[in-house]
C-alpha cells in the first residue's frame, strides 16, 4: 500500500479544518429506501491513483463485484445486528419520552439518550408500553439530549431520531392490547430508573426493570423498534431491509450500511472465485454517528465502541497476506475494528472497545481496500476515507458522484476503493 501517513502542505490546513470536509448535496440523493434487490445499487469504483484527479471514477452495479476483486482477495464484513433500540414511553407524571440506546454498562443497565431530557433528573421513572397496547409514541417533545448533539449521523449516517412512531400491528402483544385497563404493573408493561447523567454523552443511564431471567435484549422486540436515520423521511423499507444478509450479532444502533448491498448469492459467486470472507464485530453506537463538533479535527474525541476480532479472522488476515492476497474492508466499521486492534502495531484477536479516529496523516496497517457508502458531510468517516485516497480526491469523487445521480446515505449506492487506487494526491 503506498504511503497515505503525510498530506502534501498546501492541502494540511484544510485536511485538520471540519470545513474542508464540506460539500452540497441535493437533498433528492439522499435514499430513502434500499435497492432491489440489494445488489442492485450502483457501485462507482476507484481503481487507479489518479482517479478523480486526472481520470473519472468507473461506474458500476454492485453484482459486478465478483469480476473487481481477485481470487485470493479476503472480504472482512461487520456481523453485528441492529436491535430495536427506538422506545417510547411517559414519565411517571405523564410526559412523553423518547429514548434512544446506546449499549449495555452492567446488565439491564443502559446507557441512552432521552428525549426531552435537560430535566430528566436522577431517580426519576420512565414507563413503556409494548407496540400495540395503546401508545402512539408520539415525537417526545422538543429540547433534550438528542438535540444537544446526537442528530449528526454518520456510517452512520446512522445517528438515528426518526419521529415515527411504533406500528400497533407489529407487536405480539396487540391482540390483548384493549382488553384491560393500563396499567404499570401490566406485563406489556416496562419501567426504568433514571440513575446518572452520563457527562461524555448527554445521556442517561437507566436501570431497567425486568421479569426475573429475562434481559432487556429479549423484550425488544416487543417494545423497541428499530431506529432508522433522520433524514429517512419517507421510507417504506422493512426492518430486515436495514439488517445485513449475514447480521448475527445483536448489539448495533444503526446498520453498518456498506454490508446493506450483499445478497446471499453474490456472497456464493464470491465464495465461487475463491474470494474468502471473514468477519468482526463492531456495534455501531455513539462513536460512529457523533457529529465532528470541533473546528480542528485532530482535537476530535472519538467515543468507545465494542469490537470483537476473532481468532479466525486474524489467521485469515496473515494467511490472505502471505500469499499476497489483498485486505478489503466492508465498510468504515470494519476499518476502525482492524486498524483499532493493530494500534499496538501486531494484529491479534481481541475482545473490548476502541475510540480510533482515523483522518488524513494516518498510517494503515492492516486494511488494503474499502467498500464503503457515501458520507455526510463534515463527518468522521469522511474524514477515514480521505485518509485512504485523500480529502480533495474524494470530494472530486464526491462530485463525480452527484453528478452522475448516485444515491447517497444509509440506503444508498456504494463506492469501491481498490488498492491500486488508494495513496494520497491532490
Amino acid at each position: 500500500m503506498k504511503d497515505t501517513s503525510r498530506p502534501q502542505a498546501k492541502d494540511f490546513e484544510l485536511d485538520c479544518s471540519v470545513a474542508g470536509y464540506d460539500y452540497e448535496l441535493p437533498p433528492e440523493l439522499i435514499a430513502q429506501n434500499p435497492a432491489v434487490p440489494r445488489d442492485s445499487s450502483r457501485l462507482l469504483v476507484v481503481d487507479s491513483p489518479t482517479t478523480g484527479i486526472e481520470i473519472a471514477p468507473q461506474h458500476h452495479i454492485f453484482h459486478d463485484l465478483p469480476a473487481l476483486l481477485r481470487s485470493g482477495d479476503l472480504l472482512v464484513m461487520n456481523n453485528t445486528r441492529v436491535i430495536p433500540a427506538r422506545l417510547y414511553g411517559h414519565k411517571s407524571t405523564g410526559g412523553k419520552i423518547q429514548v434512544l440506546l446506546l449499549e449495555e454498562r452492567q446488565y439491564n443497565c443502559w446507557l441512552a439518550l432521552v428525549k426531552p431530557g435537560k430535566s430528566f433528573k436522577q431517580g426519576a421513572k420512565i414507563i413503556f408500553e409494548g407496540r400495540g397496547d395503546g401508545g402512539d409514541g408520539g415525537d417526545g417533545g422538543d429540547g433534550g439530549d438528542e438535540e444537544d448533539g446526537g442528530d449528526g449521523g454518520d456510517e452512520g449516517e446512522n445517528f438515528t431520531s426518526s419521529s415515527s412512531s411504533p406500528s400497533s400491528s407489529s407487536s405480539p402483544s396487540s391482540s390483548s392490547s384493549s382488553s384491560s385497563p393500563s396499567s404499570p404493573s401490566s406485563p406489556h408493561f416496562l419501567t426504568a430508573t433514571v440513575l446518572e447523567t452520563d457527562a461524555a454523552t448527554g445521556g442517561r443511564l437507566l436501570q431497567f426493570d425486568v421479569p426475573e431471567g429475562k434481559s432487556l435484549v429479549q423484550l425488544l422486540e416487543v417494545f423497541g423498534e428499530v431506529p432508522l436515520p433522520p433524514y429517512i423521511t419517507a421510507s417504506e423499507a422493512a426492518d430486515e431491509q436495514y439488517q445485513t444478509v449475514y447480521a448475527q450479532e445483536p448489539g448495533a444502533i444503526a446498520a453498518p450500511t456498506a454490508g446493506l448491498h450483499f445478497t446471499p448469492e453474490l456472497l456464493q459467486k464470491l465464495r465461487d472465485r475463491q474470494i474468502n470472507q471473514a468477519f468482526v464485530t463492531l456495534h455501531v453506537g455513539v462513536g460512529t454517528f457523533r457529529p465532528v463538533e470541533v473546528e480542528d479535527v485532530t482535537t476530535h474525541q472519538m467515543h468507545e465502541e465494542w469490537i470483537e476480532v476473532p481468532a479466525a479472522t486474524v489467521e485469515q488476515i496473515r494467511a490472505t497476506k502471505a500469499a499476497g492476497g489483498r485486505v478489503i474492508a466492508v465498510g468504515t466499521t470494519v476499518v476502525r475494528a482492524l486498524e483499532g486492534v493493530a494500534q499496538s502495531g501486531n494484529l491479534q484477536p481481541f475482545c473490548g472497545k476502541t475510540d480510533l479516529f482515523i483522518y488524513p496523516g494516518y498510517q494503515w496497517q492492516v486494511v488494503d481496500g474499502l467498500i464503503t457508502n457515501f458520507h455526510l458531510p463534515r463527518s468522521s468517516l469522511l474524514m477515514l476515507v480521505s485518509a485512504l485516497i485523500g480529502r480533495q480526491r474524494l470530494l472530486n469523487i464526491y462530485k463525480e458522484a452527484i453528478a452522475s445521480g448516485y444515491r447517497f446515505y444509509s440506503f444508498g449506492d456504494a463506492m469501491l476503493i481498490l488498492p491500486s487506487g488508494v495513496g494520497v494526491r491532490s
